[in-house]
């Protein structure tokens, strides 16, 4: 996860439950991954619905925003499939910090092929690689910024976003900085994250990317949505269910009809954390869309009225 405009604090070690290595920000308040693991959350939210086998003896093009300690990246190379496809991949980071700790711990280490390793250990001490089957770039600062360094014609077949929570971090979650992202993508490529927020989403949308819902992790709770899939329209349209993810349910259609949708907005893309988040209260203080606990609310009746009809259908099988 990036540090966006201001130091990550400090940083504490956060374990979880799969026994991978994480880490807690204390200038944000939270830790870079759920508690039920590092690497759990890094595979299924981002490597599984990749679907990486799409690009077996193929080029493959990879943007990580907010490399932290290097998890998304490190599945992504070592899922990649036999004949590895040519790889161009950019990262884009604040905080050295994170990737320096993890590359310190053996049990970190150990997670990896030797080949995977070398690319981190690579990214850490020459800011990136080039080799026979590709080249890694990684630029340090505010990602606001640093994505602008990037070749204008170069279009990524994935992009893994992975910036602390819209409401700690909002600069780089603003609708200026998502659609310069989605105009990164080649055709077809997804963009993954694990944010569910509806102003995100509407953003994404508005960016012109067809949306999916990520599904939970193994061992996480089952709940309305455990992430977003992002994808611009290619030749080949994606399926609404794969490996991963789902269509959008109405519950989460009409999430993005609510004051919770409306956008993070950031201009001139140098404001502050504070300035962003104001922005977007006022905004949604003027605005007429429906509150959001309103359809909290309203959701929640559904569900309770269909856990009843499911137990009256339950009892009246029963007695027959």
């Amino acid at each position: 996860m990036n540090g966006c405009t201001a130091d990550l604090g400090t940083l504490e070690e956060f374990p979880t439950a799969d026994g991978s290595f994480s880490l807690r920000s204390g200038h944000f308040g939270e830790a870079f991954h759920n508690s039920l693991g590092a690497l759990n959350e890094a595979k299924a939210k981002f490597a599984l619905p990749a679907q990486l086998h799409r690009f077996r003896g193929q080029p493959l093009s990879v943007l990580d925003v907010c490399l932290g300690l290097g998890y998304n990246s490190a599945v992504v190379l070592e899922d990649r499939p036999e004949p590895a496809p040519q790889l161009q991949w950019w990262g884009l980071e604040l905080d050295r910090r994170p990737l320096e700790l993890a590359l310190k711990r053996s049990d970190f280490q150990r997670l990896w092929k030797p080949a995977v390793l070398q690319r981190l250990e690579a990214i850490r001490d020459q800011d990136g690689w080039s080799s026979s089957d590709g080249k890694g770039t990684m630029l340090w600062g505010d990602a606001r910024q640093t994505l602008a360094h990037i070749p204008s014609d170069r279009r990524f077949d994935l992009i893994l976003l992975d910036a602390f929570s819209p409401g700690r971090c909002p600069e780089l979650w603003s609708e200026e900085f998502l659609h310069a992202l989605a105009a990164r993508l080649a055709p077809g490529g997804r963009l993954l994250t694990y944010s569910r927020a509806a102003a995100i989403r509407a953003s994404l949308r508005r960016a012109g990317l067809d949306l999916f819902s990520l599904l939970p992790a193994p061992g996480e709770r089952p709940g309305w949505s455990s992430g977003t899939l992002a994808v611009q329209q290619g030749i080949k349209p994606i399926s609404d269910n794969g490996p991963g993810w789902r269509a959008f349910s109405q519950m989460e259609e009409e999430h993005l009809q609510t004051r919770a949708a409306i956008p993070f907005r950031d201009p001139c893309g140098t404001d502050s954390n504070g300035t962003i988040l104001q922005r977007r209260c006022d905004e949604q203080h003027r605005c007429s869309l429906e509150a959001t606990n309103a359809w909290q609310r309203r959701w929640a009746h559904n569900r309770s009225k269909q856990r009843i009809d499911h137990h009256s259908c339950s009892d009246l099988n029963a007695e027959h």
